[in-house]
């Protein structure tokens, strides 16, 4: 018995959206604040806006992850 359960993947085609879209958002989110780091020094209204969105990328990809976790192979 493994020590943790393999996971082969779904193919219920809205669970791999969502699956998706969570990394998207989450490194995505991440690398928005990385970048707005660099410009703060030039342009500070559009690092502080980057900020801003990056990290509600991010907390959006939190949520779907929790609502992920939620969701099953048989709903719809």
């Amino acid at each position: 018995m493994a020590f943790f359960k393999k996971y082969n993947g779904t193919t219920n085609t809205k669970l791999v959206r969502i699956e998706r879209l969570v990394w998207v958002l989450i490194y995505g989110g991440f690398l928005s604040v990385v970048v707005s780091y660099f410009l703060g020094e030039g342009d500070a209204g559009l690092a502080q806006g980057m900020v801003i969105g990056g990290l509600l990328a991010v907390l959006t990809g939190i949520v779907l992850i929790y609502l992920r976790s939620r969701l099953r192979e048989g709903d719809e």
